[in-house]
C-alpha cells in the first residue's frame, strides 16, 4: 500500500475521475451509436439503403475518434500539470543520486497505473449506463431493431485509449521536469515564461502547419460532400488536425485572449493579477482553458451539426422534412446532447482539478500576497477573476468552432444523400444556429466559473501567509 501512497497526492484522484470519465463516454457513445444504427437499419426504407448504412457506419467510428480525442487531450493537460507541481521533490531525489532515467519510469508509471484504475472504472460504469439507456430505449420507443450485442470487444477501445494516453502525457510532461537542473528546481513548480514558449519555432510551425492543413481540408470536405457522403472523413481529418493545431499552439494564442478579456473586469489590483497570470503562466493557463474549448465545441457541434443536417435533409426533400425524418432527428439530437454533454462534465472536471492544483503550486505567491496586504476577499476575487477569464475566454472560441466544426459535419455528410428516392441533392445551405442549445452553453458555463472556483478560493486562504513563505 505505501507503494501506492502517492495516488493521494492532490490531483491524482481527479485525474482518476477524468480518464474515468474519459473512457465511461467512449463506452457509452459506440454503443449509442449501435443501438440507434440497429433502429435505423431495421427501418425498411433506411434497412435496404447502403448509402445511409454507410453514413451509420461512419457516424459511429466518428463518435468514438471524437471519445478519443477528448480523453487525449484532457487526460494529458491535467497529468503534465500535475507533473510541473512535483519538480521539487524529484529535483530532491537527484540530488540524493536517482538517475534523470528512473525518475522519468517513475512517472510514468504512475501515469500509466493513474490511467488503468480510471479506463477500468469507466468501462464498468460506461457498460451498466449503456445497458440501461438500452432497456429504456426498448420500452420507450417500441420499434424493432436489428440484432445489437452490448458486450463486444470495440468498447475496450476507449478504456485501452485512456490509459495509453495517461501512460503517454505523463512520460511526455517528465520530459520538461527533468530537462531543468536540481538546483534550478528546488525553488518549486517550473512552467515556462511567455517569451520562452513563443521562441520554440518548431512547435509553433507544426502547430501553424496543422491549423491551416486542417482547415484546407475541412473546406474540401464540404465541396466533397456534395457528392459523396465520404467527405465527412475528409471534413473529419481537417477538424481534428486544425483543432490539433490549436490545441499545441494554445499557449500563443490563450494568453493574449484571456489579457484582453481580462480587460473587461476593470484596473483593480486583483483583476489585474488575475489578467497577468495568463501571460505569466502560459502553459498553465492554456491547458486549463483548452479543455474548456473543447467541451463547449462539442456541445456547440453537435447541436448546430443536428440543425444543419434538419437543413441540408429539408433541402434535399424539397423543401419539405418528411414527419418521420423529423421525429426521428429529434430523438436523435436529444441522445447525442445528452452523450456529448459528458464532455462538458469532463472539462469542468479538469478546470476544477487545473485550478485548484495551481492554487497549491503557488501557495508561496500567495503568501506573499496576503503579506503585502491583500484580504482573503481579495484572494477570493482574484482566483474567481482568473475562473471567469479562462471559462470566458474558452466560451467565445469554443462557440466559433462548434459552429463552423458542426455545420461542416453536416454538409460534409449528407449534403449528398436523397431523403426520398429519387429526390435531390442539396446544395450548400447556411449554418444552422439553435438558440436554445446555445444557451444552455452559455448559462453552463457561467455555472462553471463559481463552481470552479469553489474549491481553489478555499484553499488559497486557508493557509496562513507566514507558513505558505516557509515552505
Amino acid at each position: 500500500m505505501t507503494r501506492l501512497a502517492w495516488l493521494r497526492e492532490r490531483g491524482m484522484g481527479a485525474s482518476i475521475l477524468v480518464a474515468a470519465l474519459s473512457s465511461a463516454f467512449g463506452v457509452v457513445l459506440i454503443a449509442a451509436t449501435g443501438y440507434i444504427g440497429a433502429i435505423l437499419l431495421a427501418d425498411r426504407f433506411i434497412g435496404e439503403s447502403e448509402t445511409l448504412a454507410i453514413v451509420v457506419g461512419i457516424l459511429t467510428v466518428l463518435l468514438v475518434g471524437v471519445a478519443v480525442f477528448v480523453a487525449a487531450i484532457v487526460t494529458a493537460n491535467t497529468f503534465a500539470t500535475i507533473v510541473a507541481g512535483r519538480v521539487r521533490n524529484i529535483a530532491l531525489m537527484r540530488l540524493i543520486g536517482a538517475s534523470a532515467r528512473s525518475q522519468r519510469a517513475e512517472v510514468a508509471r504512475q501515469g500509466l497505473v493513474v490511467g488503468v484504475i480510471g479506463a477500468f472504472i469507466g468501462l464498468l460504469v460506461g457498460t451498466a449506463v449503456a445497458a440501461a439507456g438500452i432497456s429504456i430505449g426498448d420500452a420507450l420507443l417500441d420499434a424493432p431493431r436489428a440484432p445489437f450485442a452490448l458486450v463486444q470487444p470495440t468498447l475496450l477501445l476507449p478504456a485501452a485509449i485512456v490509459a495509453v494516453t495517461t501512460w503517454a502525457a505523463a512520460w511526455t510532461g517528465s520530459r520538461r521536469v527533468l530537462s531543468v537542473t536540481p538546483l534550478e528546481a528546488l525553488g518549486g513548480s517550473v512552467e515556462r515564461a511567455h517569451s520562452e514558449l513563443v521562441r520554440r519555432p518548431g512547435r509553433n510551425v507544426a502547430a501553424i502547419t496543422l491549423f491551416v492543413v486542417g482547415g484546407a481540408l475541412l473546406a474540401l470536405g464540404i465541396v466533397a460532400g456534395l457528392v459523396t457522403p465520404l467527405g465527412v472523413v475528409i471534413a473529419f481529418l481537417g477538424g481534428l488536425l486544425s483543432f490539433t493545431g490549436l490545441a499545441l499552439g494554445a499557449h500563443l494564442v490563450m494568453p493574449p485572449v484571456l489579457r484582453l478579456v481580462g480587460r473587461a473586469f476593470g484596473s483593480s489590483a486583483t483583476a489585474r493579477l488575475a489578467a497577468e497570470n495568463g501571460m505569466r503562466h502560459p502553459e498553465r493557463s492554456s491547458r486549463m482553458a483548452i479543455g474548456v474549448v473543447m467541451g463547449v465545441t462539442l456541445v456547440t457541434m453537435f447541436a448546430v451539426a443536428i440543425a444543419s443536417t434538419k437543413a441540408v435533409l429539408t433541402a434535399t426533400a424539397g423543401g419539405e422534412l418528411p414527419e418521420f425524418m423529423a421525429s426521428l432527428l429529434d430523438t436523435f439530437s436529444v441522445v447525442m446532447m445528452a452523450l456529448v454533454g459528458v464532455s462538458a462534465v469532463i472539462a469542468a472536471v479538469g478546470l476544477v482539478n487545473l485550478l485548484t492544483i495551481g492554487v497549491v503550486q503557488r501557495r508561496r505567491e500567495l503568501g506573499l500576497l496576503r503579506s503585502l496586504g491583500l484580504s482573503n476577499g481579495q484572494v477570493r476575487r482574484m482566483i474567481l477573476f482568473e475562473a471567469a477569464h479562462v471559462t470566458i475566454a474558452a466560451l467565445a472560441l469554443g462557440l466559433v468552432l462548434g459552429v463552423v466544426y458542426g455545420w461542416a459535419g453536416a454538409q460534409s455528410l449528407l449534403g449528398s444523400v436523397p431523403v426520398i428516392p429519387g429526390g435531390a441533392a442539396a446544395t450548400l445551405v447556411l449554418p444552422a444556429l439553435p438558440i436554445a442549445p446555445i444557451a444552455v452553453v452559455i448559462g453552463a458555463t457561467a455555472v462553471l466559473t463559481l463552481v470552479a472556483a469553489v474549491v481553489p478560493t478555499r484553499l488559497a486562504t486557508r493557509v496562513a501567509p507566514v507558513e505558505a513563505l516557509a515552505e
